[in-house]
């Protein structure tokens, strides 16, 4: 059996960066509205560590999405209390290949997502952009 892969972001606000990052990769985010009503009834989730997005009641500290074809690894949001202050030591490549990558970052900071660099000293052109909390990621 194979391994699940899960991608973890610090996040100073997961549920916008989360929203950013299901429309960037067309993942869903997940609702987690049951599981919330169910921990707060057996008293396992306190009514502070709860607000409500879009309408439904989610986890204040935490958001994720994932792939509605199962394929992808799930992205996982937490709050933290600090920044990011440094490069990343581990980003996303979003491959969609030459001919569509222009549009693609240009779909992207449409999003939210802002351009950092263009590069093609490896090859092809690749774009290296910032999520909306900074976070780099590359189209190619």
């Amino acid at each position: 059996m194979g391994v699940r892969i899960q991608v973890a972001f610090d996040a100073a606000d997961p549920h916008a960066l989360a929203r950013f990052w299901a429309e960037a990769l067309r993942y869903r985010q997940e609702d987690h509205s049951a599981l919330i009503g169910q921990l707060l009834d057996g008293g396992q989730l306190q009514a502070q560590e709860v607000i409500e997005v879009d309408g439904r009641r989610a986890f204040r500290d935490v958001a994720t999405c994932t792939d509605p074809d199962g394929t992808g690894p799930r992205l996982f949001f937490q709050r933290v209390p600090e920044p990011k202050t440094a490069k990343n030591r581990v980003h996303l490549d979003l491959q969609v290949g030459p001919e569509a990558a222009k549009a693609e970052v240009e779909r992207l900071v449409e999003l939210g997502a802002t351009l950092a660099w263009v590069t093609s000293d490896r090859g092809p052109v690749n774009t290296t952009l910032h999520d909306p909390e900074g976070n780099e990621l590359c189209v190619s």
